[in-house]
């Protein structure tokens, strides 16, 4: 979309309390999603009261996305522009500022002003903003309890602002905390059971008791639910609150508090209350109660932290005699208060989410980008271009197709717990189906020392009761080398063979593991027992690289050490196969040290011969080489050095000569550039085994048993 013609959507909401913030971020995410190019704008800070800044939202989106928007004009500032009559000044600021913001986005989501009595300015201003930015308006609302007629006078008096619900200019409206209980700031560490009574508010019902919404001009676009664990403090976030001594900060910063217990009896009448996110608050009088903590912390349960109370620190002794279990990351804080005051102290805290819990920030963009209309999203980025598919966008997309795929995954590290979390994770999410290798008891003990709760359908296999099944097979596959039954039973105990003999057979779909095992004792089974494709004559590698601005593939950069031309075409090949399974636009790039035909030598030659090969097997495919890297990945460079390629300046595809350039290079962008990257994923196997880093985060293993399910279907 060319520059004069950015959409600007402009956020207005209706009242206090509505989570403006938090619907801007997600709609920012919801476009990103769908592979419009988003961008965002706050034109100005407001500052509350207590708040010393930065300001939220901004500060929210830049740690967030890979968007930088410029710094809002503070309130005081804009103020002083409109007491001096210079309205037109600051609207030019306004505007250079936007267009800093906008960059080369489709869309501009732009933040609007709460009205308060501090801020008598902030509904006129909303106007003249939405008037010079030629803005469609969206209104943010929120319901008190089931009042939706309240709801509809707040939604109609906003709109006619700008025109009314009749006005092209007013799309709709995002309506937000649906179903929330009335006192959202006093619900901290309170069951869901304690929700108000009465029949939930839906979409339909909303859009059926709210007239406003009967105008084909202004729609209901999204009905965000609210969510109990979006008020879930972080430890830390109850330290500050208390205003507590901090006497061992541990993990207070990520631990999450889930349940608050006052500890007065004796440790063997409270053994319940050491649970995993569980803050204790314990007179500090009471040093039997806390050894009993740090035997549970020893034990791997993750409490939330202890609160010692009634003023006073334990002694020194105590201290070094606990410290292996305070050393494994539980906070330790003391208060002046007693328990009981304390107690009553916690649940009054502010809900609001602070702008450095990034984890809750993310669940909340995720959760309102999820309930916004996807046909309204979709529309406003409806026009001819190609999707771009933005790190958060890819991500998305692997988990919506991996749901289509609906494959059973093995994963033969099922001790490990990582791999149990991402397991459960994907499990509930349905990403896959996955099934667990390991003595079930023993997981089961590591999930209740993560204070995790199995999903149902999530299967456990004793690797011990199933080996015997899968000798004969075994020994099928590789009596030409010599195999006999005892040699495949020995083979079999190790769970990885075992879990590629389950794939061979066909009792599963794709096998993930590599967590706590090399690349070789994962990869070398699956080249014995599942073979490589009809068509391929070898297996390679290729990793997503999640670019800040879109998402490539690097190849080869995990198997062949020096691969010949024709080697070379058919990674071409594969890969380009691969990125078209997953929404990218295949455009290959053959890359060497040369570009076109200014360069000569035996390796450059490779390339280039390889280039042809790959075109006369596959002439509908965008493939160019040899190419520098830079002259494949930058549009300016494309133009001096290679203006007629189809591929230069935008490849998507990036095929590396050798090993050594490919790891080297894979390593170097994602290192030096922070870029996530997703592999190696194995390409050309007859069916999917994937291998993790050893040092893969639960996140990296949820997405490659996601790539898993959805190889399966190729």
């Amino acid at each position: 979309m060319p520059s004069s013609q950015k959409q600007c959507v402009y956020l207005v909401p209706t009242g206090t309390g509505v989570g403006l913030t938090s619907v801007s971020m997600g709609l920012v995410r919801a476009l990103d999603r769908s592979g419009i190019k988003a961008a965002f704008f706050k034109p100005v800070a407001q500052l509350f009261r207590g708040d010393t800044g930065p300001e939220r939202s901004t500060h929210v989106i830049r740690h967030t996305t890979e968007l930088n928007p410029p710094e809002p004009i503070p309130y005081a500032e804009v103020v002083r522009e409109l007491s001096a009559g210079a309205n037109d000044r600051l609207m030019e600021r306004i505007m250079e500022l936007y267009h800093l913001a906008a960059d080369d986005a489709d869309i501009v989501v732009t933040e609007g002003l709460i009205s308060m009595d501090e801020f008598e300015h902030a509904s006129l201003l909303n106007q003249a903003i939405a008037r010079a930015l030629d803005a469609s308006v969206v209104l943010v609302g929120a319901p008190i309890g089931e009042n939706l007629e309240q709801l509809n006078r707040e939604l109609s008096n906003t709109a006619s602002e700008f025109g009314g619900v009749e006005s092209e200019r007013t799309l709709g409206a995002i309506v937000n905390f649906v179903n929330a209980p009335r006192d959202r700031d006093d619900f901290i560490l309170k069951e869901i059971s304690e929700r108000p009574e009465g029949k939930p508010i839906t979409f339909e019902r909303m859009r059926e008791a709210c007239p406003v919404f009967s105008s084909p001009h202004f729609r209901l676009l999204g009905c965000v639910p609210w969510l109990q664990r979006m008020a879930v403090p972080r430890t830390v976030d109850i330290a500050e609150h208390l205003n507590a001594t901090v006497l061992h900060e541990g993990e207070m910063r990520n631990r999450r508090v889930l349940n608050l217990f006052l500890c007065a009896r004796t440790v063997g009448n409270i053994t319940h209350v050491f649970q995993a996110g569980a803050l204790l608050l314990i007179p500090v009088d009471r040093m039997d109660l806390f050894l009993g903590a740090c035997m549970a912390t020893r034990n791997g349960v993750p409490l939330a932290g202890v609160i010692f109370t009634s003023a006073g620190e334990p002694s020194p002794g105590i201290m070094k005699l606990c410290k292996a279990a305070i050393d494994t990351g539980l906070p330790v804080l003391g208060v002046s208060t007693d328990s009981y005051t304390t107690a009553t102290r916690i649940p009054r805290m502010n809900t609001e989410v602070p702008i450095d819990d990034l984890e809750r920030i993310e669940e909340g963009m995720n959760h309102v980008a999820s309930q916004i209309s996807r046909n309204w999203v979709a529309s406003l980025g409806a026009t001819q271009r190609e999707i771009r598919l933005s790190p958060a966008a890819f991500r998305y997309r692997l988990v919506q197709l991996a749901r289509q795929a609906d494959k059973r995954i093995v994963l033969p590290e099922g001790e490990e717990p990582r791999t149990l979390q991402a397991a459960n994770i994907c499990q509930k999410r349905g990403i896959a189906h996955c099934v667990l290798l390991g003595n079930p008891e023993v997981i089961h003990d590591i999930a209740q020392q993560q204070g995790l709760v199995l999903e149902p359908g999530l299967t456990l296999i004793d690797p011990a009761t199933i080996r015997e099944r899968y000798i004969d097979g075994l020994v099928e596959l590789r009596k030409h080398k010599g195999l006999d039954r005892a040699m495949a039973a020995s083979m079999l105990e190790d769970n990885i063979p075992l879990a590629t003999m389950m794939l061979q057979q066909g009792h599963v779909d794709g096998l993930v593991a590599g967590a706590v095992h090399t690349t070789a004792q994962t990869v070398r089974p699956a080249l014995q027992l599942i073979k490589s494709k009809p068509g391929n004559n070898f297996v390679s590698s290729l990793f997503f690289m999640l670019l800040p601005d879109q998402v490539c593939i690097y190849a080869d950069c995990a198997i062949h050490e020096n691969p010949d031309a024709e080697a070379l075409a058919e990674i071409a090949l594969q890969s380009a196969d691969s990125a078209r399974a997953f929404d990218i636009e295949p455009r290959v790039a053959m890359i060497s040290y040369s570009t076109g035909e200014s360069g000569s030598g035996s390796d450059v030659e490779k390339v280039r011969k390889a280039t042809r090969i790959a075109r006369e097997k596959r002439p509908d495919l965008a493939i160019d080489g040899p190419l520098q890297y830079d002259a494949a990945s930058t549009a300016s460079v494309a133009r001096t050095k290679a203006p007629d390629s189809p591929v230069a300046g935008k490849a998507t595809v990036y095929i590396f000569p050798d090993l050594n350039t490919g790891n080297t290079t894979y390593k170097a962008v994602q290192r030096s550039a922070k870029v996530v990257s997703i592999g190696p994923m194995l390409q050309g196997l007859n069916k999917p085994v994937n291998d993790l880093s050893r040092g893969a985060l639960v996140e990296d293993i949820i997405y490659t048993i996601a790539l898993t399910a959805i190889q399966s279907t190729q």
